[in-house]
């Protein structure tokens, strides 16, 4: 009698490649991009729009995250977004920049024209 092994790490793989998005480009750190987020409000949802740089990814599969960072009216605001989220329901690539880091928290201390990347052209 021959019985099949399966391991939890192949089921838990498997459920997790059920939800993951396809559709979506590739993001990587030093992109400006535009997310677009289903918000809901009380009964009513609509689409809200955020824009920012991505200054970290996290990479785990499903729990895939990136956090961006944009100054509005002279306060930086970062947020962390599940990529794989229903929440979420569209990306956009503004521009890609050119870096040489994983994380860009050094962004954090910077204002104005020393917060700049330097644009890559494609």
């Amino acid at each position: 009698m021959t019985y099949c092994r399966i391991s939890k790490e192949s089921i838990l793989h498997y459920v997790e490649n059920t939800y993951l998005k396809k559709d979506f480009p590739i993001i990587r750190v030093g992109d400006f991009i535009r997310l677009k987020i289903l918000i809901q409000e009380g009964n009513k949802e609509r689409i809200q729009l955020s824009e920012g740089v991505v200054l970290a990814k996290h990479d785990a599969g499903i729990n895939t995250t990136i956090t961006t960072r944009r100054v509005f009216q002279g306060v930086g605001i970062e947020r962390v977004y599940l990529i794989h989220s229903p929440r979420i329901i569209s990306f956009e690539i503004l521009k890609s920049a050119k870096v040489r880091r994983a994380k860009l928290y050094y962004l954090r201390n910077r204002l104005g024209k020393a917060a700049r990347l330097k644009q890559q052209i494609n």
